[in-house]
């Protein structure tokens, strides 16, 4: 069986790198760091934020109620204060079925090519 390296995983993630995954402009991050009080990056000795995967999915709940689900950011902090403690089950839920599927796909993709 040939050795197959580990991918490395990041621990912290940029404003510029968040924006990337959502698709949007790292102001708009930035502005829901002041709107929104669950999240709160770290940051480094030159201000700059550093997001870790729990503050991404966050973000990622943040995103879905606004951007996907058509919420005010007003209706988003209601809906993120009633169900705090589900909240971050479901989205770390989905982001974990994307990654079954994205995984699957990998598989399904492989057993294409090699049949062929």
């Amino acid at each position: 069986m040939p050795y197959k390296e580990r991918e490395i995983e990041k621990k912290y993630f940029s404003i510029g790198e968040v924006a990337t995954m959502f698709k949007v402009a790292p102001s708009l991050i930035r502005y829901w760091e002041g709107e929104f009080d669950i999240i709160n990056p770290k940051k480094d000795k030159k201000g700059n934020r550093r997001f870790t995967k729990e503050d991404i999915e966050k973000i990622r709940y943040i995103y879905q109620l606004v951007k996907v689900k058509g919420f005010t950011l007003q209706g988003a902090q209601e809906v993120i204060k009633k169900e705090q403690n589900h909240v971050f089950d479901k989205a770390a839920t989905i982001d974990k079925l994307h990654q079954i599927r994205k995984f699957l796909a990998e598989i399904r993709e492989n057993i294409h090519v090699k049949s062929e």
